[in-house]
């Protein structure tokens, strides 16, 4: 099959899904920094999860002062902000490329294909996105923060074809499995492919919405080198 882009998911797959252990600490340092509960941040940031990342809150103070606004907590402005600032450090971390990321998307530039990403995430990643090595070697970037659309609605998948210029059938989607992303991608007429990488096995990695990788009946690979294979 020939190609004409290559579209990646983000987390789980450009970069590794987050530590659960930091996950955790990272909830427990928000709480501090506000005066709320943990469990209650926990409950309300797991609650506001769509919302955040469908773009309902433009910055992730908004959505911190939405959480103290139900928690009927009076929360100041340096408070919110430090609370913020843990997040977007969090976020910052995880945003590392995984070892073979930076060379795949560069040799798939080299060789003439286009790149895209379609990442489900909360607003603080586009924010962040210019200052990773990514930005230089993705054309085109589709956050659902931004556009207000989720993986699988097929609307985001057109999103992403479209600016690239391509028609579905001539991409290449390589995705973990999250959030039935490679059901959405080949219902659209896109080849997706499974990268699985057994994370429990390595680290406390966590992703609740992962679930789709146990069922997957289509292609599947173990490294993003693998992608350059699979185009040959």
């Amino acid at each position: 099959m020939k190609y004409s882009a290559v579209i990646f998911d983000l987390f789980g797959t450009l970069v590794d899904d987050f530590s659960f252990t930091e996950y955790q600490r990272m909830l427990s340092e928000m709480a501090v920094a506000v005066s709320v509960a943990r469990e209650d941040l926990e409950r309300l940031w797991v609650d506001t999860f769509e919302a955040r990342t469908k773009g309902r809150f433009a910055t992730i103070e908004a959505n911190i002062e939405h959480i103290c606004v139900a928690l009927g907590v009076n929360a100041n402005a340096d408070q919110v902000k430090a609370a913020a600032t843990t997040r977007r450090d969090f976020t910052r971390r995880s945003l590392a490329p995984k070892p073979d990321a930076v060379q795949t998307l560069a040799r798939l530039k080299a060789s003439g294909y286009k790149t895209g990403l379609i990442s489900d995430c909360s607003p603080e990643v586009p924010a962040l996105w210019l200052d990773t090595p990514f930005a230089r070697l993705v054309d085109v970037p589709i956050f659902s923060a931004a556009v207000g659309i989720k993986k699988p609605d097929p609307r985001i998948y057109d999103l992403a074809c479209e600016r690239l210029g391509v028609n579905p059938q001539d991409c290449l989607y390589v995705g973990d499995g999250s959030s039935r992303e490679l059901t959405g991608a080949s219902q659209v007429g896109m080849h997706a492919v499974l990268i699985s990488v057994a994370y429990e096995e390595v680290f406390d990695s966590y992703d609740a919405y992962r679930r789709e990788a146990r069922d997957w009946k289509g292609p599947v690979i173990s490294t993003l080198n693998d992608v350059l294979t699979m185009l040959q």
